[in-house]
């Protein structure tokens, strides 16, 4: 008879410890934050600001706000890594914590340059935690200055095609100094949060005026 009641509270101290660690990794995961944030608190948003102050701070030099920069870019970046492939189509995802860590990068050089604390007014802040679309800068090469004018950009997602709600006029395309075509080129475009899945696995598809296909795989999941 103690044998077995001792076995019982074993066998509920053991689906105690089971449902305590289910708990455990299960608040674990809730807590872990999306990637794209659609919503921001405003302690968050106070986070991204300082997530961009901080190193713009340490940087004593032209060549330190140079790789502070190159950072802040390679962070959102999805397509090809311009270090690697110069010419490969890519964007950077300027979404609610990149523009707001932006904030905090100028907020550092500001303070240098007048030797005093600067910040960022609230309604300024407000308004990145207000927005409703994310600016996706595209970057693309091509034969000639006016290659990428008329070009257009879709985000597809599980067999769904999204697109912006508005695209900016493409530059006028810059000499390429690698390897690859002649002439490099960027335009914007703005996507609707409530339009995509910040989470999922995405293919950018970037059609140019002569009709060319340029896309690339990119894990929003990995963005923030």
């Amino acid at each position: 008879m103690r044998i077995h009641s001792w076995l019982a509270a074993r066998r509920r101290m053991f689906q105690g410890l089971v449902g305590l660690l289910v708990g455990t990794i299960l608040c674990g995961f809730s807590g872990m934050a999306s990637a794209i944030d659609i919503k921001l608190s405003s302690e968050e948003a106070k986070k991204a600001l300082e997530a961009g102050r901080a190193p713009m701070e340490k940087a004593n030099s032209p060549e330190d706000v140079k790789k502070v920069l190159q950072q802040a870019s390679l962070v959102t970046r999805v397509g090809a890594d311009p270090e690697k492939d110069p010419c490969g189509a890519s964007a950077i995802l300027r979404t609610k914590r990149y523009r707001l860590e932006a904030f905090g990068r100028q907020e550092a050089a500001e303070s240098k340059k007048q030797k005093k604390d600067v910040r960022m007014p609230e309604e300024f802040i407000q308004k990145v935690v207000d927005m409703s679309n994310m600016e996706v800068e595209v970057q693309v090469c091509g034969d000639d200055e006016y290659f990428a004018e008329k070009a257009d950009v879709v985000f597809q997602q599980k067999g769904k095609t999204i697109r912006p709600v508005d695209i900016s006029p493409a530059d006028r395309g810059r000499k390429n100094d690698g390897a690859g075509p002649p002439y490099r080129s960027r335009f914007t475009a703005r996507f609707g949060y409530d339009t995509f899945d910040p989470n999922a696995k995405t293919t950018v598809i970037v059609t140019l005026q002569d009709g060319q296909l340029l896309q690339f795989d990119a894990d929003f999941s990995k963005v923030k």
